[in-house]
C-alpha cells in the first residue's frame, strides 16, 4: 500500500487581509504537523484557481483538510471535486478580530460556499470544524478525521479470512465478500475449518514445539492441560499461524464449535488468543463483522481488544460485563492472576483461556452492525474498564459505561444489535463516528 497521505488545502483570494490570513496559514501547519507529520502542505497560501491547480497536480490524498483562509467561491471547492473522491474536512477560521473596521478573512462565507458546492455535487458526505488553530474542538475535529482516514486507507489494504461457517442462529456474523470490499476496501477470503484440522493432525510434535513454548510464556497452568491437548493446541497453533503468514491474512474469523471438539479433540481457544496477540484480530464463531470490529479497535488502540458477549449488568453502578468462552489475549489478563489456563466452560476441555481483565482508564466498546435492509451501522458507547476479579469460567471484563448501563442495554436490544462486541482501550468515539461517515455507515452512540 502507498504511505497514508493527508493533504492541507488553504485556499482564499488575495482581496482580504493577507496578514492575517498568512498568521492562521502558518498555525495551521504547524497544529496538522504536530497531529500528523505526514501531512502535505503548500509552501504558499492557495490565493487563485491556477495556484490550487499546481499544487494538486500529482498528488492522492486519503484525506483533505480544505481550510478557507478567506473568502473563496466555490470554484476551488469544484476544482477537488473534479479530481478526487477522498474523505473531506471542511474548516473555517474564527474571524481574528471585532473591532467595527475591515473584515478581514470571510472564513465562514467560504465555507457555506465549499459546503454548498459538496452537497450540489454528488451530495459527498463530509467533516466540518469551526475554530480557530488552538482550540481543543478544532484539534479534536482533526485528530479524529485524520485517525479515522488513516484506517479507511488502511482497510484497501486488509484481508480478512473467514475459517469456516458461522453456526446455526449466528448468521449475523457472515459477510459476502462484495459488500465487504464495496463498503470498506477489505478482501474476504473463505477456507473451510477442516483444511486447518488437517494440518494440524499432519504436523510431529517437535515441528510444534517452538508454538508449544509460546503458549506455556505467556500463560499459566499450561502443564494442569492434558498432553495430548497440550500438544495438539500447538499443533493447531502453528496451522494457523502458517495460515496467517502464507496468505497476508490481518484479522480472522474463525468457527470454533462444535468442530474443533468432535473433530479435533481440542479447542481452538487459546489459538485464537495467541493470534490476538501477535497483532491478528481473531474473533471466534465465525463473526467476519466481528473481526473486522475488533481490526478496527487495534488499530485505533495500538493494543489487542477484547471480544465477547454482553451477559450481565449492574445498575448501582452503571456497569455491563462482556464475557466469551475464553478467546481473550493474554496481554489482556490481570497482573495478579495473569493469563491463567482453563478448561471450555461447555465442553470441559482445554485449553482455553480462563481470566479477568485488568483495570484501564477509558473504554470504547465498538461493533459494525447491520440494519433489516442490510446497511452498516457503528455501535459505539465509552466507558472505563473496572478493577474486577474473572466473573464467569472463561475471560471477563467489565465496562463502567458513560451511559446508564440499564438504558444502554434496553435501547440497544430493542435496536436489534448483534450480541458480539469490540472493547478496545481508549476513547475513540469522536474518530469511530468520522469512519462511519465516511464509510457511510449509520452513527448509533450510546
Amino acid at each position: 500500500m502507498k504511505a497514508f497521505t493527508p493533504v492541507y488545502v488553504p485556499v482564499g483570494v488575495p482581496t482580504f487581509h493577507l496578514e492575517s490570513a498568512r498568521d492562521q496559514f502558518e498555525r495551521s501547519i504547524s497544529l496538522l504537523r504536530g497531529l500528523d507529520p505526514a501531512f502535505v502542505c503548500p509552501e504558499e497560501m492557495l490565493l487563485s484557481i491556477d495556484k490550487l491547480r499546481a499544487y494538486l497536480d500529482g498528488l492522492q490524498p486519503d484525506l483533505i483538510v480544505f481550510q478557507n483562509l478567506t473568502f473563496a467561491n466555490a470554484a476551488y471547492m469544484s476544482e477537488l471535486l473534479r479530481r478526487f473522491d477522498c474523505p473531506l474536512l471542511l474548516w473555517t477560521l474564527r474571524e481574528p478580530v471585532i473591532d467595527g473596521g475591515r473584515l478581514r478573512l470571510n472564513s465562514l462565507t467560504g465555507a457555506y460556499s465549499a459546503a454548498n458546492a459538496l452537497r450540489a455535487f454528488d451530495d459527498r458526505p463530509f467533516a466540518y470544524t469551526f475554530g480557530a488553530p488552538e482550540e481543543d474542538e478544532v484539534n479534536e475535529t482533526v485528530r479524529a478525521c485524520v485517525a479515522a482516514a488513516r484506517v479507511k486507507a488502511e482497510l484497501r489494504g486488509l484481508k480478512l479470512a473467514a475459517v469456516g461457517h458461522t453456526p446455526q442462529g449466528f448468521g449475523f456474523g457472515r459477510a459476502l465478500d462484495a459488500e465487504l470490499m464495496n463498503t470498506f476496501g477489505v478482501e474476504l477470503e473463505a477456507i473451510e475449518a477442516r483444511e486447518l484440522i488437517d494440518a494440524a493432525k499432519s504436523f510431529r510434535d517437535e515441528d510444534c514445539a517452538a508454538f508449544l513454548r509460546e503458549t506455556e510464556n505467556a500463560t499459566c497452568g499450561l502443564d494442569k492441560t492434558p498432553e495430548r491437548n497440550r500438544l495438539d493446541h500447538a499443533r493447531l497453533l502453528k496451522a494457523y499461524c502458517d495460515y496467517v503468514d502464507s496468505h497476508g491474512v490481518g484479522a480472522l474469523a474463525s468457527r470454533c464449535w462444535p468442530d474443533f471438539f468432535t473433530a479435533y479433540g481440542t479447542p481452538v481457544c487459546t489459538v485464537l488468543s495467541m493470534l490476538n496477540d501477535r497483532g491478528v484480530a481473531a474473533a471466534c464463531e465465525a463473526d467476519v463483522y466481528g473481526a473486522l470490529s475488533m481490526w478496527i479497535g487495534m488499530r485505533l488502540s495500538g493494543e489487542p481488544v477484547f471480544f465477547g458477549d454482553p451477559v450481565s449488568l449492574d445498575e448501582s453502578e452503571s456497569s455491563l460485563t462482556f464475557w466469551h468462552c475464553g478467546a481473550a489475549a493474554c496481554s489482556l489478563a490481570r497482573r495478579d492472576t495473569g493469563a491463567e489456563i482453563g478448561v471450555h466452560p461447555n465442553r470441559k476441555i482445554g485449553p482455553a483461556m480462563n481470566f479477568g481483565c485488568e483495570a484501564f482508564s477509558g473504554a470504547t466498546i465498538f461493533r459494525i452492525g447491520r440494519e433489516a435492509d442490510g446497511s452498516f451501522r457503528f455501535f459505539i458507547a465509552e466507558g472505563e474498564g473496572l478493577d474486577k476479579p474473572r466473573q464467569f469460567i472463561g475471560t471477563s471484563l467489565v465496562i463502567a459505561t458513560d451511559t446508564e448501563s440499564r438504558k444502554l442495554v434496553e435501547e440497544s436490544v430493542l435496536l436489534g444489535f448483534e450480541p458480539h462486541f469490540a472493547v478496545m482501550k481508549g476513547r475513540h468515539g469522536r474518530t469511530l463516528e468520522a469512519l462511519a461517515k465516511m464509510l457511510g455507515a449509520k452513527v448509533c452512540r450510546f
